[in-house]
C-alpha cells in the first residue's frame, strides 16, 4: 500500500536541473608560502651581518680561506691557458657557493643557542643528513660542469671552431664589437637559466641538509617549491647576493672576505624565515644513505 506522506528531502543541494550543486572545496593555507614582504631579504642581511660580528674571527677566516681558494683557481686558469674559462667559471661559482657555506651556517645556528663558535667546528660539521651533502654538491658540480659545456658552444656557435683567443683579445672583442654584444646576450641568457634553476635548488637545500634528516633529492625539490611559493622576496634576495657577488669581483676578490661570511650566515636567518620544519620526516624520494 502507497503512502500519502511526501518523501524525505535530499541532503544534497540540487540545482535547476535536478543535478547535485558541486561545492567547492574549503580553501587550505599553502604551508611553504610564507607572504614575506620583500624588504624581509634586507632583515636577513642585517641578520647575517650580525651573525658576523658576533665572535668574527672565525667567519673573517673563512672568508680568507674562499679568498685564497678563488685567487688559486683565477691563477691556475691563468697557469694552463685556460683563462678564457675565467669568466663562465666566476658565474658558475655562484651555482656551486652555497655548499662552501655550510660552517657559516653552523655558526649562526650555535649563536641561537647562545653557543660560542671556533673555526675548527665550521670545518669539521656534522650535518643531520649525513653524506648526503656530499651527493648534492656533485650535482651542484655537475650542473656547474653543464654550464662551462653551454658556454664553449656558445662560443662555436658565434666565432666557429677556431682557438680561443687571450683574455687581452676576448675582452675588447666582447665589448667593442656587435658579435661580441650578440654573445653576450646570449651567454648572460642562458647564464641566468642556469642560475635561476641552481639558485632554486640550492637555496634552501644546503642548510636544510645540515639542520634535518632527509635526502639531497627531496631537499631540492623542497628549496625550489619555497622558491617559488615566496617568488617575491627570494628575487629580492637573489639580485642582493648577486650585487653583492659582483662587488667582490670588481675588488679582485678581496670584498669576499666580508661578502662571503655575510651572505652565508643571512642565508641561514632566510632558511629559519621561510622554512617550516614538519612534525615528521619529509621526504620525496628516498631516505638519507
Amino acid at each position: 500500500m502507497l503512502s500519502d506522506r511526501p518523501s524525505p528531502p535530499d541532503d544534497l543541494p540540487h540545482g535547476p536541473e535536478g543535478l547535485p550543486r558541486i561545492v567547492p572545496p574549503l580553501p587550505r593555507d599553502n604551508p611553504r608560502a610564507r607572504a614575506l614582504p620583500p624588504d624581509a631579504a634586507v632583515d636577513w642581511l642585517r641578520a647575517g651581518w650580525r651573525d658576523l660580528w658576533v665572535n668574527p674571527l672565525p667567519s673573517l677566516l673563512y672568508g680568507l680561506a674562499m679568498f685564497v681558494l678563488s685567487l688559486a683557481v683565477v691563477a691556475g686558469l691563468f697557469y694552463v691557458e685556460l683563462d678564457h674559462f675565467l669568466f663562465p667559471a666566476l658565474a658558475g661559482f655562484m651555482v656551486i657557493g652555497p655548499v662552501f657555506a655550510n660552517g657559516l651556517y653552523v655558526k649562526s645556528r650555535r649563536l641561537e643557542r647562545g653557543k660560542r663558535t671556533r673555526f675548527w667546528q665550521m670545518i669539521f660539521l656534522k650535518p643531520r643528513s649525513r653524506f648526503q651533502g656530499l651527493f648534492l654538491g656533485v650535482i651542484l658540480l655537475m650542473l656547474f660542469m653543464l654550464w662551462i659545456r653551454a658556454a664553449v658552444l656558445i662560443y662555436a656557435l658565434f666565432f666557429g671552431v677556431r682557438p680561443f683567443p687571450g683574455t687581452g683579445e676576448l675582452l675588447p672583442m666582447l665589448l667593442f664589437t656587435p658579435t661580441g654584444w650578440a654573445i653576450l646576450l646570449v651567454g648572460s641568457a642562458v647564464g641566468a637559466l642556469f642560475a635561476a634553476f641552481a639558485f632554486a635548488v640550492s637555496a634552501f637545500s644546503v642548510p636544510m641538509l645540515l639542520e634535518e634528516e632527509t635526502d639531497a633529492l627531496s631537499a631540492m625539490g623542497i628549496s625550489m617549491a619555497l622558491v617559488w611559493n615566496n617568488l617575491t622576496v627570494m628575487l629580492y634576495w637573489g639580485a642582493i647576493v648577486v650585487a653583492l657577488f659582483l662587488v667582490s669581483v670588481l675588488t679582485g676578490f678581496l670584498g669576499i672576505i666580508v661578502v662571503f661570511p655575510l651572505l652565508g650566515h643571512a642565508t641561514w636567518h632566510a632558511y629559519r624565515a621561510i622554512r617550516v620544519v614538519p612534525d615528521g620526516q619529509e621526504r620525496v624520494f628516498v631516505g638519507p644513505a
